[in-house]
């Protein structure tokens, strides 16, 4: 067992252990599809992608776990909750690259300049309330979705 787990490239004074899950392809071939690190999307679209399965999962456990559930209005609420919500992300979202990117230097990276940051921030704001948006007239138009 001890030799599952052995020092990165075998080189122990990297500051990571490879472990089966860690360097497994399996592992690598899912975070690379994953949309922060996927090659070849601009960070308006990565952004856009990010936002909309935020907002489309967000708004499941407002409408369902809110305090106004058993109510006429609870859908609504739910979904007023999480557009909320969005607003607070992004607003987060808007402090880190103020903070983080104020002064414009240029990087090789694309997340690493004020101009991509707020490309990102409003790719994930426009997606994930457009996902939300899209979740609630699911929700509340198709009979097999209704919430009561």
């Amino acid at each position: 067992m001890a030799n599952f787990i052995k020092p990165y490239n075998d080189d122990p004074f990297v500051g990571h252990l490879a472990t089966p899950i860690t360097s497994s392809s399996l592992t690598r071939a899912l975070l690379k599809n994953l949309p922060a690190y996927r090659f070849g999307l601009t960070p308006l679209l990565r952004g856009l992608e990010i936002g909309l399965a935020h907002g489309y999962f967000l708004i499941g456990p407002f409408a369902k776990l809110g305090p106004l559930r058993n109510s006429d209005i609870g859908l609504l609420a739910g979904f007023l909750s999480t557009v909320g919500l969005i607003l607070i992300l992004t607003l987060g979202l808007t402090i880190y690259g103020a903070a983080s990117f104020g002064q414009d230097k240029s990087s090789g990276n694309e997340l690493q300049t004020k101009k991509s940051w707020d490309q990102f921030k409003g790719g994930f704001f426009v997606g994930a309330c457009g996902s939300a948006g899209f979740a609630f007239i699911c929700l509340s138009s198709i009979p097999t979705f209704t919430l009561n």
